[in-house]
């Protein structure tokens, strides 16, 4: 076995076989690990490699970044990235990469109204730091519109 490059090869679970992954899918919390893995679920079925991680915007703010800044290098072409509450991941990856982000806002048992202060959060992005928005808890349609993208 080769020693991993980078410490966000040593923290990823990827998925896909042989294959190199194409997708990261990210969130904030493990709490959030059964919606996220719908994404996943979808990427498998479409057969589109995929690596997939925890990691907060707030309590792990450098792996968020190393993670974005070298995810092109490791092969990555779009990110998914969930998160609840403030949301600040999918922002927070997209303001370190130059790759696709998608946001998924999650609901959280303690947001506001079953998840539109992450949809606010993840919809509202200041300019020049794009993320495309999918719905509440629909992270199934974030890796519909990635496996679009890579089409």
């Amino acid at each position: 076995m080769t020693q991993p490059e980078t410490q966000t090869e040593v923290e990823a679970t990827e998925f896909g076989g042989d294959e190199h992954p194409l997708v990261g899918i990210v969130m904030g919390s493990e709490s959030d690990r059964a919606t996220m893995d719908k994404a996943g679920k979808e990427l498998e079925e479409r057969g589109i490699a995929y690596e997939i991680q925890v990691m907060s915007a707030h309590r792990s703010p450098d792996l968020v970044a190393t993670y974005a800044k070298e995810a092109r290098s490791r092969g990555l072409r779009i990110i998914i990235a969930g998160a609840g509450l403030s949301a600040a991941l999918p922002g927070v990856v997209a303001a370190h990469t130059d790759l696709p982000v998608i946001g998924v806002p999650l609901a959280a048992k303690t947001g506001v109204m079953n998840g539109l202060d992450a949809l606010l959060s993840v919809a509202q992005m200041p300019p020049g730091v794009p993320v495309a928005c999918v719905g509440v808890d629909n992270a199934r349609n974030a890796a519909v519109l990635a496996a679009r993208i890579l089409s």
